[in-house]
């Protein structure tokens, strides 16, 4: 049988308190004298008792509490990109309610539902791969709550958005092969309505035609999720050709990791034969052997701000129309599968 929770009005009781005294005093109020409030306290704690936010943040009509929707909590961005929400969220006094959408848009329009009925005190997401429809986001618009939108941004939505320079960073992996000295580069692409995989694409063909360099549209294979799976059968695809490409730019790195490995099987030399480039610098990419050139995702850093973009909406009562971009800066980290030179 379920224990009854202690509510202020228990402790009123036992105290001979009235429950606004009480409440006061849980919450260091300066009207209520201290020996009471140390007498108030002591016997809350002593009666396991635990304050409902969900009654305040009724009262309040919002709660000291951050809502998150990503794709998938055990990817490594992601995961980094939590940790960097976290620690911000914590440092302010302010919670986390942390939902997966599994690229999913039912399950993104779900999260979003509950977490608004949380009442949570704004919004951090990033969109899921099935998301083209973005009126779920307007419930919070109407209510004035803050929405950041972080590294999977909608086009047409007015928000605050954090996210890298994905053209730049395509262009510069790119650039990065040919510098090596390829002359047919592969590029594992996303999916195309994700402004991430679009933009990175964008860089892949500006570095290539900027280079004199043809763009085989049999070069450019575009994948649903950039799953391991995926990198398989799309290298597999691309070494039985006449003529195989000598350098791969995946837009993530399990891809490009999948395609070392199966490339290795099948007795390419890498990078000789086959220079690869991922995305993301997960921990995967300094595993594999050889290991993963890369560009970096300042994820946790890009947490920490989306937060920061929260507090200070929350802080200044600002008009949720409001639109502003935080672009932050992303580097090539060369490894052994793309380095010739």
């Amino acid at each position: 049988m379920k224990k009854k929770e202690v509510t202020i009005y228990d402790l009123a009781k036992e105290l001979n308190y009235s429950p606004s005294t009480i409440s006061r005093a849980l919450n260091n109020h300066k009207s209520i004298g201290k020996k009471t409030i140390k007498k108030i306290q002591k016997t809350a704690e002593e009666f396991n008792y635990r304050p409902n936010a969900l009654a305040a943040s009724l009262r309040n009509n919002t709660s000291r509490s951050i809502g998150i929707t990503i794709p998938k909590i055990n990817h490594p961005f992601q995961a980094s990109l939590i940790t960097g929400i976290e620690k911000a969220a914590r440092k302010a006094g302010y919670n986390v309610i942390i939902t997966q959408s599994d690229d999913k848009y039912k399950n993104e329009v779900d999260n979003v539902k509950a977490l608004y009925d949380a009442r949570v005190g704004g919004l951090i997401v990033s969109l899921g791969i099935e998301t083209r429809d973005t009126s779920h986001f307007d419930q919070y618009v109407k209510q004035n709550i803050p929405i950041v939108f972080v590294d999977r941004v909608p086009e047409n939505f007015n928000s605050y958005r954090v996210i890298i320079d994905n053209h730049a960073a395509g262009y510069r992996a790119t650039k990065h092969l040919i510098e090596q000295g390829c002359k047919r580069i592969a590029h594992f692409a996303g999916a195309q309505h994700v402004n991430v995989y679009n933009l990175r694409k964008k860089g892949y063909v500006d570095a290539l035609r900027e280079s004199g360099l043809q763009v085989d549209e049999e070069l450019i294979l575009d994948m649903k999720t950039l799953s391991f799976e995926e990198g398989k059968k799309a290298t597999e695809m691309l070494l039985k050709l006449d003529n195989p490409p000598d350098g791969i730019f995946s837009a993530n790195d399990t891809a490009a990791v999948s395609a070392i490995l199966y490339a290795k099987g099948k007795g390419i030399k890498i990078p000789e034969e086959l220079a690869v480039i991922g995305f993301n610098n997960d921990p995967i990419s300094q595993i594999v052997e050889p290991t993963l050139s890369t560009v970096s995702h300042p994820a946790q850093k890009m947490g920490e701000i989306s937060t920061k973009r929260i507090l200070e909406h929350s802080t200044r009562k600002l008009d949720t129309a409001v639109s502003e971009i935080t672009m932050l800066d992303t580097e090539i980290i060369i490894r052994d599968s793309s380095k010739r030179k």
